[in-house]
């Protein structure tokens, strides 16, 4: 049974700068993919002009079907000019084969774990 998400809970501060890190729910699938994009745009939203990087974190993310790609596939659409976005998946996790099945790490970076998602970015800014 899929639960709808509670809001996509940013963490704060993230480092660095610019940088926006939201928790997924345990299940993103049809029924609740819709409701998680204007969560994840208005906590885009809120952020500052210098907003750079988005990041994604399944680390909790037990289930993810296509709707999940979708959902991933439009919020990268709908950033701003000279955003990005990075995913955090577990490696042998349903969300990160989905990913690799459905061919978006080509196109989004996924990470293990947090801290590289972010050391990637800083890594990038230097």
């Amino acid at each position: 049974m899929t639960f709808l998400p509670q809001p996509c809970g940013p963490r704060e501060p993230c480092d660095p700068p610019g940088c926006a890190v939201l928790d997924m729910p345990g299940e993103i699938d049809f029924c609740n993919a819709s409701a998680l994009l204007p969560m994840i745009m208005a906590a885009v939203d809120q952020r500052s002009a210098d907003f750079r990087l988005l990041v994604l974190d399944l680390s909790a993310t037990r289930f993810m079907d296509s709707q999940g790609v979708r959902l991933l596939t439009a919020v990268r659409h709908r950033l701003p000019a000279g955003a990005r976005l990075r995913v955090v998946a577990a490696p042998k996790t349903v969300p990160s084969r989905v990913l690799e099945l459905s061919g978006l790490r080509r196109d989004v970076p996924v990470h293990d774990n947090l801290a590289e998602a972010v050391r990637a970015e800083s890594d990038t800014v230097a």
